[in-house]
């Protein structure tokens, strides 16, 4: 890891999937899906707590010597000359742990609206109507809006996600956030790339936005969710109809807070 470290993190259905298959095409990066590296890290940070009887032995400079430890070990196999991309959706709400043991790490935060995250996830459930899915505890209770509530409790996929945004982006070390709306990516990925490099002072690498390779379908069929990281060859936006109902939309309709008059008072770089 000589050449460094960088997150992708956000929400889910929002891209970082897409981000790290691009990211991927560079040579001298390595990216990929979610990892257990944020796992492992948050059960460092458990074990090496005042819950341990050792706590009096380990200080702040054990703890950042060990966690850092996580990164070189997961990634021993990493060509010494690429820049890592760990994807996780925690790593905004651990931005202060990482912006104290790595000085130039920088978060690549994907964004999208609520209401546009359940109805992608919602499209992949009723794809795969015979088999349920990890994402809702395997049962095959429920309906469109008790989804949805589980997808936004507190722990609940979106909902722990969404939480942690807010904190990176209002907390102390937001400016190691850049902000990358999912219909900036597929509209101008181009331009949202050359932004990203620009933003983590990389030299810009000539992506090819028609030819992505990546497979999670091993992954996916595992959690139940088949098709869940499947990603197009190409890097398009795409015009669907509607499923989720106008009183469940509602709910969440200023949920993109990130777009509001005035809700940037850090001026957080938004893509």
């Amino acid at each position: 890891m000589d050449k460094g470290i960088h997150f992708i993190s956000g929400m889910p259905r929002s891209g970082t999937t897409l981000l790290a298959a691009i990211l991927n095409q560079n040579p001298h990066f390595h990216a990929g899906m979610s990892t257990p590296v944020a796992a492992m890290f948050g059960a460092l940070q458990t074990t090496m707590s005042g819950k341990s009887e050792f706590h009096p032995f380990i200080d702040d400079d054990k703890r950042s010597h060990v966690l850092r430890g996580i990164f070189s070990s997961y990634y021993a196999d990493i060509h010494a000359d690429k820049t890592v991309f760990d994807t996780n959706r925690s790593w905004t709400s651990k931005l202060p742990a990482l912006a104290r043991i790595f000085e130039q790490a920088r978060i690549v935060v994907c964004v999208r609206s609520i209401v546009a995250i359940i109805e992608s996830i919602e499209r992949i459930a009723q794809q795969n109507p015979l088999e349920p899915s990890r994402m809702f505890g395997y049962s095959a209770k429920g309906n469109i809006y008790s989804r949805a509530d589980t997808l936004l409790s507190p722990e609940g996929l979106v909902g722990a996600a969404y939480n942690g945004l807010k904190e990176a982006f209002y907390g102390a070390h937001s400016d190691r956030i850049v902000v990358v709306p999912y219909e900036s990516l597929v509209r101008d990925p181009e331009k949202t790339l050359r932004g990203i490099y620009a933003f983590l002072g990389l030299e810009y690498f000539p992506h090819d936005f028609d030819n992505l390779a990546y497979s999670a379908d091993e992954f996916d069929r595992r959690l139940g969710v088949p098709g869940l990281h499947r990603i197009k060859p190409r890097v398009e936006a795409q015009e669907r109809e509607r499923i989720v109902p106008p009183d469940l939309a509602y709910r969440y309709i200023e949920s993109a807070f990130w777009e509001r008059e005035g809700a940037n008072p850090k001026r957080v770089r938004i893509l």
